[in-house]
């Protein structure tokens, strides 16, 4: 995530965090300096922020062009006399609509995810073939499905400090926003949200023959469900119930076929696992050199060495 030096004054903490977040009006509660701690990771249309303030502020903002989700770590905020959020609760705001005056607590600290309006309702349009539907205000992140949205979230979150540079990768960003805007939907939005009929077998097969074609490009779930003309859901279950995995597992063997092609006809002295791996579309090389011993018996760069 990007570091932000510590602003000296509440106005340059309001510019500063208007600036890496979303605009708003700031006013402290607390008579004390400053102590901000922020950082932030844009990818592609959705931008994840870390923020605490280091005081019981409050905060006023219409959230310009975008959808926040605010998920506290420590602490609460709250609205009037009622609790917006607090840990394992999270506060989902509309863009473009004044939100109520939100109070922060002296120790609250937050992951906030800014989801661009058009690419928020257009993935939801594609994941449950609903372009109606609107999320709660409130998300209740102690089931399982928020439980495993959260594991995901965290683990971006903490491991950006290790290797910033692979996290700014487009192919990576692209990927993870893809995957935590899926799962977030999937996570917020019920059951009953998702009318469509299953995917048939002519229409998996129109999924599998785009995937072939193009096993490289940094296909999300949801694009596929796009190809298919059916819900993510409802394509999950047609692959299932078909070739007896997710669609995501279908496509890493792909893609560890195509690379074990190259890979055995390669020369060691010209081409590297990793850059081969990229070609085809592997963001995650650690979990790709796993997944390749499973099927192959060996290690890549075996396979490279010949």
């Amino acid at each position: 995530m990007e570091p932000t030096p510590g602003p000296v004054d509440w106005e340059e903490v309001e510019e500063v965090v208007s600036n890496a977040y979303f605009e708003h009006e700031l006013t402290p509660l607390d008579d004390v300096a400053p102590s901000l701690r922020l950082r932030t990771l844009p990818l592609g249309p959705i931008r994840l922020a870390r923020i605490g303030w280091g005081a019981a502020v409050s905060i006023r903002s219409e959230h310009p062009g975008a959808y926040a989700v605010n998920i506290p770590l420590s602490g609460r905020i709250a609205a009037g006399n009622g609790v917006i959020s607090e840990v394992g609760q999270a506060a989902v705001f509309r863009p473009d609509i004044a939100a109520p005056e939100q109070k922060w607590t002296n120790d609250c600290e937050i992951v906030g995810i800014k989801l661009e309006r058009d690419y928020l309702q257009r993935e939801m349009s594609r994941i449950l073939a609903r372009p109606d539907l609107q999320l709660p205000d409130r998300v209740d992140l102690t089931t399982q499905a928020g439980q495993s949205w959260m594991t995901l979230l965290r683990s971006v979150v903490e491991q950006l400090k290790a290797d910033e540079s692979l996290w700014r990768n487009p192919l990576v960003a692209e990927q993870l926003s893809g995957a935590l805007t899926t799962s977030f939907i999937l996570a917020v939005m019920p059951e009953d949200a998702d009318p469509t009929g299953g995917a048939r077998p002519r229409i998996i097969k129109r999924v599998l023959d785009r995937l072939h074609e193009d096993p490289a490009s940094a296909w999300t779930t949801a694009e596929m469900a796009e190809v298919a003309g059916v819900s993510v859901r409802r394509l999950q279950e047609g692959f299932r119930e078909y070739l007896g995995v997710c669609p995501r597992d279908y496509l890493l063997d792909l893609r560890l076929e195509r690379i074990h092609e190259e890979l055995a006809v390669g020369d060691a002295t010209e081409l590297s696992v990793t850059d081969v791996a990229l070609k085809w579309g592997i963001t995650h090389t650690g979990r790709f050199a796993a997944a390749y011993k499973r099927k192959y018996g060996v290690a890549p760069s075996v396979t490279l060495r010949g």
